[in-house]
């Protein structure tokens, strides 16, 4: 009645990657919708874009055996001890062997408390105290001139870009002791090895994609990246937060990393699903966006997995309106949640535990989820649930796997030649293994643990350079600044940054129905 872009579908990233893998494929070929998006829109998508301007490729630079052997270890905007409990146990290892730690954050949390230098950088100044850095490198020649001219292009217009951002400037712009600037950028500048990371407090901006930029340009002017004990990573959020963010259930993404809009890649996953090229929808629109969509009458329906957007988008008495507004919503989650509970028809669907699958963590690293126990009562696994419906809609056709592993395999031949490429990647490999580092492009490739090493190839560059350009070269990018979309003023003198805690994760639909974390932290606070 409305045409296929009438229906929507919002999808998570603590599925594994076989349901975003075929999420993807069930709005792109069963549905031919443009409108599919996930709930890493609201976490790491900020630094996957930033990661293909500089990189060309979304994905840790590092394993995090790196971290431990750095000489510095440099976190930004990560609540790390809390969110991050193993991460933060690789920094304090590295601490145990010497390692210098750098924490910028507004707020003094748990890691902050324990840093050789902690920079409380006023909310929204990130990249203009990254600017003030790299204007500190060049001006004591704390760089890599080899690596800057053999892998890197665009840096004489960066350097010239940063010059007006002095110490002096940078502390008053950031809010930050000049003292304290020029000593972490010392720190950082005379390292031999080092790490960078960030999380949703450096990312989670209007000006998100320019702060990771910023970050990235003082990694690149080091040139400490590629080899042991240098590298780069922003911190996962979810469960399958890398995963997730790969196979397709992105507004413009195909498998394997691939852009809904490029006909090369069109016509490659179009020929694994047995469709012409010409019936894929176009890239659709953010998960917000889609909300809107609502509100202006294009989006009559919606189905939703693993996602809360009543409790994790912004104006919650928005997102509401527009849930009840809609003519038909469908909720498939193990909890009901306060989403689901505008639903017209609410599925029950399964956690980890009840299914097998993989997962694809915070490195890169491709791991096995195994089967625990049944779902209850009459929850079904996801995927199951999913190819139903497209029976129900006589839409069958792909969409009659009988195992989890049959999803991976299909996965596996859509992901081949391309930048995630986990054609070399079995169940076996997997266990016996214990992960296997994407790109992994035959069987009997081992994987590949470290990116951008100097020699290395990939299918882009082919032999150019370790980068995922046609040249073999990273890209240094110039931050565009604007200021933060809201400033304190007479009327509102404050500044407010949410924050997690350990006792909850995300929406806390499964942690806010566990009577011990409930009774540790029972509702939010302001401090």
């Amino acid at each position: 009645t409305y045409g296929r872009d009438a229906f929507a579908i919002l999808s998570g990233a603590s599925l594994t990657t076989e349901k975003t893998y075929l999420m993807g494929k069930f709005a792109h070929m069963c549905l031919r919708t443009s409108n599919i998006d996930y709930n890493g829109r609201l976490c790491m998508v900020s630094a996957a874009a930033a990661n293909k301007k500089a990189f060309g490729i979304d994905r840790a630079a590092s394993p995090w055996s790196d971290i431990i052997g750095a000489e510095v270890v440099w976190i930004s905007g990560s609540n790390a001890a809390e969110c991050s409990p193993i991460t933060s146990d690789y920094i304090w290892q590295a601490r145990e062997h010497g390692a210098k730690i750098v924490v910028v954050d507004p707020r003094i949390t748990p890691i902050a408390r324990t840093a050789d230098v902690y920079l409380p950088v006023k909310p929204g100044r990130d990249m203009l105290l990254f600017n003030g850095i790299l204007n500190l490198m060049i001006e004591q020649d704390w760089l890599d001139h080899d690596f800057i001219e053999n892998y890197t292009v665009g840096f004489e217009a960066l350097a010239e870009s940063v010059k007006e951002w002095t110490p002096a400037r940078t502390a008053q712009a950031s809010g930050i002791a000049e003292r304290a600037i020029r000593q972490a950028a010392e720190l950082w500048g005379t390292a031999k090895t080092s790490f960078l990371l960030h999380a949703r407090g450096l990312e989670h901006h209007s000006h998100g994609v320019q702060n990771v930029l910023s970050a990235i340009n003082i990694v690149l002017a080091s040139g400490r990246i590629g080899r042991q004990n240098c590298g780069y990573s922003t911190i996962t959020g979810q469960g399958n937060g890398q995963g997730g963010r790969e196979h397709g259930q992105k507004a413009d993404q195909l498998p394997g990393a691939r852009d809904l809009g490029n006909p090369q890649h069109r016509a490659e996953v179009a020929a694994i699903w047995g469709m012409s090229p010409d019936d894929l929808p176009m890239p659709g629109v953010d998960a917000y966006e889609i909300f809107r969509k609502i509100d202006r009458g294009e989006i009559k329906g919606l189905l939703s997995i693993s996602f809360n957007p009543l409790v994790s988008l912004p104006d919650n008495n928005f997102i509401r309106a527009q849930l009840e507004k809609l003519e038909f919503y469908t909720a498939i989650d193990f909890f009901l949640n306060e989403t689901a509970y505008h639903a017209d028809v609410v599925l029950p669907g399964s956690l980890h535990e009840e299914d097998e699958g993989t997962v694809t963590q915070v490195e890169g690293r491709v791991i096995k989820i195994n089967k625990a126990i049944d779902c209850p009562g009459d929850a079904r696994q996801d995927w199951i649930i999913i190819q139903d419906i497209a029976a129900a809609l006589k839409r069958e056709q792909g969409f009659t796997f009988h195992n989890p592993e049959e999803i991976f395999d299909e996965l596996r031949r859509a992901s081949a030649g391309s930048i995630a490429d986990y054609s070399g990647i079995t169940y076996e490999k997997l266990e016996t293994q214990m992960g296997v580092f994407w790109p992994c492009p035959s069987e009997d490739h081992a994987g590949t643990v470290r990116l951008f090493e100097r020699e290395s190839w990939n299918p882009v560059a082919k032999g150019s350079g370790p980068f995922y350009f046609p040249d073999g070269k990273a890209r240094f990018n110039i931050p565009i600044y604007t200021p933060p979309a809201e400033e304190p003023d007479e009327a509102y003198p404050l500044y407010l940054t949410t924050g997690r805690v350990v006792s909850h994760y995300l929406s806390g639909t499964q942690t806010r129905r566990i009577g011990p974390l409930v009774d540790q932290y029972p509702e939010p606070r302001l401090e």
